[in-house]
């Protein structure tokens, strides 16, 4: 099994579609058995899915997602834990351990907005907060 983890500075990036590393772990019988960080050469959005495929990615950790990169990760038959925060490394433990707090629901609705008010992208708002409150675009 390969996870893909949304990555930034040994987080869980909290943007999927501006994520522009993943950290990927192979793993077998509940142990990490290999981790790379790969980069997602400028691609966003929509892309990423098809990169993530392209990887042989069968599980996606992040913070937040729009509904659009939901539906492209669905179709691509990868399977989408959101809502996730705290250190990559650490997240794929407890989720290893079958105790990963994720949230089902998880959206990212930032692009019609220009300020911080009404950003679900994860708990720190990354890219919003200690950015005045605008979104980066």
């Amino acid at each position: 099994m390969r996870i893909a983890v949304t990555y930034e500075n040994g987080k869980v990036f909290q943007h999927f579609g501006h994520t522009e590393q993943f950290k990927l772990y192979d793993c077998e019988n509940g142990k990490v058995i290999k981790e790379q960080i790969v980069d997602t050469d400028g691609q966003g959005h929509g892309a990423l899915s098809g990169f993530l495929k392209k990887e042989g990615v069968d599980i996606l950790i992040c913070g937040g997602i729009g509904k659009g990169a939901q539906s492209a990760l669905s179709e691509a038959g990868i399977q989408l834990y959101g809502g996730v925060t705290g250190n990559a490394d650490n997240v794929i433990k407890v989720y290893l351990e079958g105790n990963l707090a994720f949230n089902p629901n998880v959206q990212c609705n930032h692009h019609k907005h220009h300020y911080g008010d009404g950003h679900s992208c994860g708990e720190d708002k990354h890219g919003c907060k200690g950015n005045e409150g605008h979104c980066n675009e």
